[in-house]
């Protein structure tokens, strides 16, 4: 019995603590906000209880007291919670009241701190809050306050003399009531301020101007809650110091189609040159109806002379089931392997295998050229553990250069389709800049669910990772706009940043 009252931070999901991860893993119950990137409810354990009771402008799907009664509930049947707040819970997140009323029920609680908006969001767009030339102070300041109540609870007087940097936290509304009353207490017009609308996430958009004119460029440009104002000297560094918005990717969305095992690295590799990324995996990878024929060949290893993988997923599968024979790495001794690409001779490492091959291109021409040079084919047997339905050039090419090839399945693809309408409805709109592939399977897949029509008429790039996929999609009558030199992942990424991004 424990509640947990945990910060998420502002929204980059790379800012949640590793205690506040932990904590989501284990917690029984999740009690959450509405959060700036959804993604972190995928850190809570599967079978958890998730009960959302966020709070926005006008919208509250759950008053404070009984927010306080539910998490008195859940601890009372000995379950763990994970109370879920955005930024820090002592931070204007009310973090204080809820353990007060925890306190008081005598439930034992904890609090884990989080990276506070405050601070966090003028970082994003180059703005410290304290700096040796301009400010050795910061002052926290609420922006809800209701300019209508009557007096103010703000000393004015004493915010507009002070050296100190001012933020004020969700004031956007009151923006105009804010710069008139620190004006009216004596702050010079032409003091320096910003905003900033979603800071650290991709949405992020911030405006440096003066605290007279501020309120009326940010509604001259749309600027709406949530946003952080910054009010002080420091406020003018952001034209050096502004490292987010300037990352290359920046303000560019990106659909990423591989499957969702895998959608990970490519996801991460995107978001951190500043790309909105859209996980829309089109394949989902799951174990074939039986393992008759990859175990059968695996109990017959030695009569095979080379074994060929062609992905991540044939070699976790061929492991498994290794594994599950009795037998590890050793059985393959004696045995050529060779690894399609680089990531396929990575999870070959992780198992002690060193490929004795990796072709410089992934095209069928390109594999069996290079085991050619490598050594004679003609009348060796060759085992090849792929997916089902894979196509069949591969096999065909080595079959001409005299091998023996058994093709058996060690794992499907098959489609998957979730974000579907957002994705369509986002491409109509002409709000997606890019959608990468990383194979034929996933263009097929993808042009399943989302008709090519749409695509073509979106304006989106599209990127593939090599040239078998480039012509999956000519297939189709659409274009490849962007394709590495090397068919990698990687170098998918690169491909994509240099083709937004050319000068940097």
């Amino acid at each position: 019995m424990k509640v947990c009252l945990l910060g998420a931070g502002p929204g980059d999901p790379g800012l949640l603590t590793i205690r506040a991860r932990d904590v989501l893993a284990s917690a029984d119950v999740v009690v959450y906000d509405a959060l700036a990137f959804d993604g972190l409810l995928d850190l809570a354990d599967p079978d958890a209880e998730l009960v959302y009771v966020g709070k926005v402008a006008g919208s509250h799907a759950m008053s404070q007291d009984r927010i306080n009664a539910l998490l008195i509930a859940k601890a009372r049947e000995g379950k763990i919670v994970a109370r879920l707040k955005g930024g820090d819970p002592y931070i204007f997140g009310r973090g204080g009241e809820e353990g007060e009323a925890l306190h008081a029920a005598g439930i034992p609680f904890e609090e884990v701190p989080g990276v506070s908006s405050a601070v966090a969001v003028p970082a994003y767009a180059g703005i410290p809050v304290t700096h040796r030339d301009f400010a050795s102070s910061v002052t926290i300041i609420t922006g809800n306050e209701n300019p209508g109540k009557g007096e103010s609870a703000h000393n004015w007087q004493a915010l507009a003399h002070s050296a100190s940097t001012l933020v004020f936290v969700m004031g956007v509304a009151n923006l105009p009531a804010i710069a008139e009353n620190l004006v009216t207490a004596g702050l010079d017009p032409q003091t320096p301020a910003a905003l900033v609308h979603r800071g650290t996430t991709p949405q992020q958009r911030s405006l440096v101007s003066t605290i007279a004119r501020l309120p009326d460029e940010a509604r001259n440009r749309g600027f709406t809650n949530p946003s952080v104002i910054v009010v002080g000297k420091v406020a003018w560094l952001a034209e050096k110091l502004n490292w987010f918005e300037r990352r290359p990717l920046f303000g560019k969305s990106v659909v990423v189609t591989r499957a969702l095992k895998q959608a990970s690295g490519i996801a991460s590799a995107l978001a951190q040159l500043g790309a909105q990324v859209l996980e829309f995996p089109t394949i989902r990878i799951r174990p074939p109806e039986d393992f008759v024929e990859l175990d059968a060949a695996i109990a017959r290893l030695q009569d095979y002379d080379w074994v060929i993988f062609t992905s991540v997923n044939g070699v976790s599968s061929f492991f498994d089931r290794l594994s599950l024979a009795g037998n590890d790495s050793r059985a393959l001794a004696g045995r050529k392997v060779a690894a399609i690409g680089p990531a396929t001779a990575g999870a070959l490492a992780g198992y002690g295998i060193r490929a004795d091959f990796v072709p410089e291109h992934f095209v069928a021409e390109s594999v069996t050229e290079g085991l050619l040079r490598t050594a004679s084919l003609d009348g060796r047997r060759i085992l090849l553990p792929r997916a089902a339905k894979a196509r069949d050039v591969l096999p065909q090419e080595l079959r001409k250069a005299g091998t023996r090839v058994d093709v058996v399945t060690a794992y499907e693809t098959v489609p998957a389709g979730a974000r579907k309408e957002e994705t369509i409805t986002r491409l109509k709109e002409g709000s997606l800049d890019c959608v990468t592939f990383g194979s034929s399977s996933t263009v097929e897949n993808f042009l399943a669910l989302v008709p090519p029509d749409v695509v073509r008429q979106s304006g989106a790039r599209l990127a593939a990772i090599g040239p078998m996929t480039a012509q999956t999609l000519c297939r189709h009558r659409l274009e490849c706009h962007i394709m590495p030199e090397k068919y990698t992942i990687s170098a998918l990424v690169e491909a994509v940043k240099i083709f937004f991004a050319p000068c940097l």
